[in-house]
Order: C-alpha cells, then structure tokens, then sequence
C-alpha cells in the first residue's frame, strides 16, 4: 500500500460552470487541541453531500490557511452549511481554533485547466 504523502499533488478539477466555491481563508489559534480530528470527520462528511465536487487546501509558512470547497449548485452549498456536524465543528472553531476567518461564497462562471505534458 502506498503512502497517501506520496501522492501528486494536483488542484481539483475544472468543472463546466456554473457551479459554486466556498473560500475559507483562517488563522488559527495556538491550542489545535481536536482541530485534526474534527477537521477529518468533516472531510469526510462533505463528501456525503450530494452536489460536493472537492476541496483545495493550502497552509502558508506564516499561519494562513486557505480551504475552498467546491459545490455543483447551491443548493448543496447550502445542504454543506446547514449540516448539524458541521454547525456544532463552526461553534467550536470559532470558540477554540481560529483568530479571525473570512468566508467568501462566488458563482464560477469560467473554469479551464493546464496539465504539462
């Protein structure tokens, strides 16, 4: 079996738009006490959600973290949100784990793809 670590690195996929993103932007706290474990039950939850297309995450060197969830429509963006699990992981996080987070919600309207050969 191979190490997941060891896997390319690829962004998610170009879709034929329109279809939503979610582009959550955090800094977090110094205590991630749960965060790991939290943040893996949700991983795993979104993709339960009928419409989910994937999810890009980026960590700087500097503590910015950027996530960006994609969804076919809004309706399941708006599923993703309303979800009991994930309300009560947003309480937390806003309670233990992040300084401060934006969350910007965008129709994407163009979408294309570049693979070197």
């Amino acid at each position: 079996m191979s190490d997941p670590s060891e896997a390319p690195v690829t962004p998610v996929e170009a879709y034929e738009p329109p279809y939503y993103v979610a582009v959550f932007t955090t800094v977090r706290t110094q205590d991630q006490s749960g965060y790991s474990e939290t943040n893996a039950r949700m991983e795993e939850l979104v993709k339960n959600v009928p419409g989910y297309l994937g999810m890009d995450h980026a960590q700087t060197p500097g503590g910015l973290g950027i996530t960006v969830g994609y969804f076919r429509d809004a309706e399941a963006l708006t599923e993703w949100r309303s979800h009991a699990e994930h309300r009560a992981a947003q309480k937390r996080g806003r309670a233990e784990w992040y300084e401060n987070y934006t969350l910007h919600v965008a129709k994407v309207e163009r979408s294309h793809v570049f693979s070197r050969p």
